[in-house]
């Protein structure tokens, strides 16, 4: 042992462990040595995974976060690095994920000098994390990251930061942790349970929305099983879609970017619509478009954990505070003497048809290439992504089946599909694992390839290549047309077989749909992290669209 057993940086790591911490993503810094020691003597029990950039590392605790429930950790040092990792705070707290941040800090008695890498956390973090804090009493260490677990993980999930000063890590720590933080949870007023259940045995067109973090699997297959035996029309928010199979009978889609439009028009015309855990945010709602303030003051029961949620943007007609989970389970009790089959097969139909692959101008399709993706992996594959127009392709063409197979950022943040392949197998490594990412969204986190590599984690991505940041240029050809006009979205990029290889991953070129699966074949049996260098055309700039035509419009 090189430091004593008492010590806040123990304390640290031993409240870690208590809490059923599996993983630490981390790019080590000098400023938190003390905790890096001390992970090393329950390496048994924590696995530290060192990535290249702090980018990557937050992204991937994110992404922990999100997948198993439990706060994904994350360890940088000060200044430049917590900056670097605020991304993943970021994606956390627009995604209501639970994740912890700790930074290393200047001594404690040099704070306010402008020493090397100074930074005030609080501040810096203030309005991105749930909590942004800073230790400053070393006997009270425990007390301080024990709420930072319950901070994280209760109401509305959310990130949390917690600045470490390098001179208290090595101080005493005080009391050791005692037990595991229980997340506290409300359940749904029987009161509000009646009233809902008397609205809904007199909705004609009703319409349920489910959204938000924290489901299980069982409240998912609860309020999926009652939804599915009424008939009642269900639809999940923008990058959600694994919360319920999308085989089942009754889903009608996935409220987001690039929306169906008979969905879009179900959603206007529903006399119910009940949302449970969906913020109901920009995107879901078209950019607020969806609905009216009286439309919903007449027509929405929202169901949240975060109290600050309700009435934020809509005006409900009903509103509860509730964990998602709780309030799926009681909702799946209530029988309102009704059904609506006709509804949800409507519904449904809509969404294959929606869902069917197009045609397209290039060699490669991609609709017919995400079709093939959902059809030959099995039904527990994590599927992974982060920005761009290629994003479309995956979440209108591939079909979840299974709850926790998505891992996706609702707050639009390029770059963080690899890195949250890189948790999602690190955590489920009997699973198969997915990234599709666009080859501007890939290059803003590659280098976790070398982590990959390190760490034999192996995941497949497929990197669609078309020369662009393609939704920017979309907008741009839509707002600004003409080649002339073409500003700043043009990509010169690698060869990524090469670039792979460099790494010491597998790579391989495809450029045709023809080609795909027997690509996607050697990439999911290389038995290393592997590359599948997809090259698109950015004249199908979305799916139906084509840069050609919005010049035209």
């Amino acid at each position: 042992m090189t430091q004593p057993p008492n010590t806040a940086a123990r304390r640290i790591v031993e409240t870690l462990v208590v809490n059923g911490i599996d993983r630490v993503f981390c790019v080590p810094g000098e400023s938190y040595l003390a905790v890096l020691d001390a992970l090393a003597d329950v390496r048994d029990r924590i696995q530290v995974v060192t990535c290249r950039h702090e980018a990557g590392a937050a992204n991937m605790a994110e992404a922990y976060g999100k997948l198993t429930g439990k706060p994904g950790v994350c360890m940088v040092t000060r200044g430049p690095g917590a900056t670097h990792a605020s991304i993943g705070v970021h994606t956390a707290h627009q995604d209501s994920t639970p994740m912890i941040l700790f930074v290393g800090q200047i001594a404690s008695s040099d704070r306010g000098r402008g020493a090397f890498q100074e930074v005030d956390y609080r501040e810096v973090f203030g309005g991105l994390a749930k909590w942004a804090t800073e230790i400053e009493q070393a006997d009270r260490t425990v007390e301080i990251v024990e709420r930072a677990f319950a901070t994280a993980l209760q109401g509305r999930m959310g990130p949390v930061v917690v600045a470490l000063p390098e001179d208290i890590l090595h101080d005493d720590g005080g009391p050791a942790p005692v037990r595991a933080v229980t997340r506290a949870r409300a359940g749904l007023d029987p009161a509000f349970v009646a009233a809902l259940t008397e609205r809904l045995s007199k909705a004609e067109r009703p319409l349920l929305v489910l959204g938000g973090s924290g489901w299980t699997e069982d409240a998912a297959a609860a309020i999926g099983d009652w939804s599915e035996r009424l008939g009642l029309p269900v639809t999940l928010s923008f990058r959600r879609k694994d919360i319920l199979s999308n085989a089942r009978t009754n889903y009608a889609g996935d409220l987001g970017l690039g929306c169906n439009p008979a969905l879009m028009q179900r959603a206007k015309d529903a006399d119910l619509l009940i949302a449970v855990g969906a913020r109901l945010g920009e995107n879901p709602t078209q950019g607020y478009t969806l609905f009216t303030r009286d439309h919903t003051a007449q027509t929405l029961v929202h169901i949240h954990p975060g109290a600050e949620e309700l009435g934020r943007v809509w005006t409900p007609l009903l509103s509860a505070t509730a964990d998602n989970s709780l309030a799926a389970h009681a909702l799946a009790g209530i029988d309102p003497g009704r059904t609506w089959h006709e509804e949800a097969r409507a519904a449904h139909d809509h969404y294959q048809a929606f869902s069917t692959p197009v045609d397209v101008t290039g060699a490669v399709n991609m609709s017919e290439c995400m079709a093939h993706l959902g059809e030959v992996l099995p039904p527990t594959a994590i599927v992974t992504n982060g920005a761009g127009n290629f994003a479309a392709w995956l979440h209108r063409f591939y079909r979840h089946r299974a709850c926790r197979t998505q891992l996706a950022p609702t707050s639009g943040a390029m770059g963080y599909g690899f890195p949250a392949a890189i948790a999602a197998k690190s955590v489920h490594p009997d699973r198969e694992v997915i990234c599709v990412a666009g080859d501007g969204d890939f290059m803003m986190t590659s280098q976790e390839l070398a982590t990959a590599v390190q760490h034999g984690i192996n995941v497949v991505t497929i990197v669609v290549d078309n020369g662009t940041y393609g939704t920017i240029r979309m907008h741009q050809e839509t707002h600004y047309p003409g080649t002339e006009r073409v500003m700043a979205t043009d990509l010169r990029n690698p060869d990524f077989v090469k670039y792979a290889e460099a790494f010491g991953a597998f790579g391989i070129r495809c450029d045709t749909t023809e080609a795909f699966p027997a690509a996607l074949a050697s990439a999911r049996a290389a038995g290393r992290p592997a590359v599948v260098h997809l090259i698109t055309s950015a004249e199908d700039i979305a799916p139906n669209r084509t840069i050609t035509g919005l010049r035209n419009r």
